[in-house]
């Protein structure tokens, strides 16, 4: 390709609201332009990163035998109504209404098609196992659309489904999603985190994220030594041993806090210290009111509360709401005195506790010297607490570590959860009727090609890994009016393509300082200068994170050739860049 002929309208400044270094790189080097809030069209470089990265994914999916499908982007009311998740998934639903008022979704994933489609096809033993996937645009309403491809409404993703007669099957499937994403990640050339995750709206019984390694990322990922890792919504901690408290118990009482509110005030204000204090959360849940409880000083994880509940539809109450149910300001309201309608959920971090402080159901108290049992009922103990770095590892206690990623893959053991709902089964070998066991396996096609920025970029600009890159190397003629420049240019230009190389010649009549940023900005990792140097028969070779280095010219560009292929290979390995 010449870059007279290439449509890369190369930018020096990134737009005031691109907000992480990917979209504004991506923006700035011609890759993607935005249409709208979390939508976004991919400009001739950026589809040429998009395609190499879904040949790598298909290929990798080719090789543990999934066959490709394409499934429909918008998918019947009905079938989610099957499955339970109309209500559930949440408002990152896009939901419509077709002329004649029936109800769809713009498909955020696609189980409930899946599982429809195969549930009249598929009805012997014999037929199984079997796995098919798909690359294809998703759609997912986000309340904030932000960090540009990372998290948008609009975005490319792969997603596959595994059929099963048997959990063993079913584990022999997902240890091959599991090979397969791992090589997808070194076959790019990414630095990567395996973590335990939490299945969230999908569901299912075991699932885990596959992450790229950046300062940028949104996910925070705790990992130990001894091999344990897991991101921040999914993370246990090692719970003590909970002896209940040996001090004392104290008489109940109601004091007067006129003013305070949180947890630091309350605290405060009473002499104490918060992690004598127990917050009491107030949540809606599908069957009503949850009151969960967790120590002061720590802080709760909503989604293992969802996973525990099974509620993914779970929602903090408002605080109009809690006046007008309970007749208590939601910073005063607490478990002593509230209707036993309301469920009541504790973290195991309260059960040693003894004469701790709660809201004292009336505005402008708490109660101090509040025991559970004695003043209230605890109706289940779970493991609803966000573990941080320094928290003992549960698997051997030591503190665990933590750094940020990006999650790219998740696979998930979703069992009968769906065939369940939606009548999807089969007829064994003594022909009984028994559900399909099921596994889905995502992987963020648009998102990879965000991700790997985020993680290799430098001040000058992008760094793509040799795999996905838009060309392996690009040609800076820097004088397109001299005559032996152009030739040499041109002849090496044409040797390189025939060797199969992805060259871009960059002809333009521009200044070389322009030439050098643009190549730099746009990432491309081995650029060729033709230029002054050529009276002295040598082209400068320059590695993208490399300094450059001079080679001579014989008449047939051996040397050349020879610097090229050693360059690109070294560049290859990956190890050219520290993890941002």
């Amino acid at each position: 390709m010449r870059f007279t002929e290439l449509y890369a309208p190369t930018l020096r400044e990134a737009p005031s609201d691109a907000d992480l270094i990917s979209i504004k790189l991506l923006i700035r080097g011609g890759f993607v332009r935005k249409v709208a809030a979390g939508v976004y069209a991919y400009l001739p470089l950026g589809l040429k990163v998009l395609k190499k990265i879904e040949n790598i994914v298909r290929e990798e999916m080719d090789r543990i035998g999934c066959q490709e499908s394409l499934l429909p982007i918008i998918q019947p009311a009905e079938l989610w109504h099957e499955s339970g998740r109309w209500d559930d998934y949440g408002p990152e639903m896009m939901k419509l209404k077709d002329r004649h008022k029936r109800d769809f979704t713009l498909g955020p994933t696609h189980e409930e098609i899946i599982t429809s489609l195969l549930r009249s096809e598929l009805r012997s033993y014999r037929q199984f196992p079997l796995s098919l996937y798909q690359i294809a645009v998703k759609y997912r309403d986000e309340i904030r659309p932000r960090f540009g491809l990372m998290r948008a409404r609009e975005f490319i993703m792969k997603d596959a489904y595994s059929f099963h007669t048997s959990w063993e099957s079913l584990d022999e499937a997902y240890k091959k999603f599991h090979s397969a994403y791992s090589r997808i990640m070194k076959r790019i050339g990414l630095k990567y985190l395996v973590v335990e995750a939490d299945s969230g709206a999908i569901g299912g019984n075991e699932s885990h994220e596959f992450n790229v390694l950046a300062e940028s990322g949104e996910s925070t990922l705790l990992y130990c030594d001894c091999g344990y890792a897991a991101s921040d919504e999914k993370a246990e901690y090692l719970v003590p041993t909970l002896k209940r408290s040996t001090e004392q118990m104290l008489s109940l009482e109601r004091v007067e806090t006129p003013g305070v509110r949180t947890v630091e005030e309350v605290a405060a204000f009473l002499g104490k210290q918060p992690s004598d204090i127990v917050k009491s959360l107030l949540y809606h849940s599908k069957k009503g009111y949850v009151m969960v409880l967790i120590r002061g000083d720590m802080t709760l994880n909503e989604s293992k509360l969802k996973a525990h509940l099974g509620d993914q539809s779970l929602r903090l109450a408002e605080p109009q709401e809690v006046f007008e149910s309970f007749s208590v300001p939601i910073g005063f309201i607490g478990p002593i005195g509230i209707p036993g309608s309301v469920d009541i959920v504790a973290d195991y971090t309260v059960k040693p506790l003894m004469n701790f402080v709660v809201g004292g159901m009336k505005e402008g108290t708490h109660y101090i010297n509040a025991c559970y049992e004695r003043d209230f009922e605890i109706n289940r103990w779970a493991d609803l607490k966000m573990v941080q770095a320094g928290d003992p590892c549960p698997k051997c206690g030591k503190p665990l570590m933590s750094t940020k990623g990006i999650e790219l893959g998740h696979i998930f053991k979703l069992g009968t959860k769906y065939s369940e709902k939606m009548n999807g089964y089969f007829t064994d070998e003594n022909g009984d009727n028994k559900p399909y066991i099921m596994g889905c396996y995502g992987w963020g096609v648009s998102r990879t090609l965000s991700a790997s920025v985020e993680q290799l970029h430098d001040k000058n600009g992008i760094i793509w890994p040799l795999s996905i890159a838009p060309f392996q190397i690009v040609i800076s003629a820097l004088n397109t009016s001299d005559e032996q420049i152009m030739k040499v240019s041109e002849d090496l230009y044409a040797i390189l393509q025939e060797r199969g190389y992805e060259v871009l010649l960059d002809d333009r009549n521009i200044s070389p300082g322009v030439k050098f940023k643009d190549a730099d900005l746009i990432g491309i990792p081995l650029r060729i200068t033709v230029g002054r140097k050529l009276k002295e028969q040598k082209l400068e070779l320059k590695l993208r994170t490399s300094p450059a280095q001079d080679v001579e010219i014989d008449e047939k560009y051996t040397e050349v050739l020879e610097k090229i292929a050693q360059l690109l290979d070294e560049y290859a390995q990956g190890d050219f860049l520290e993890v941002r």
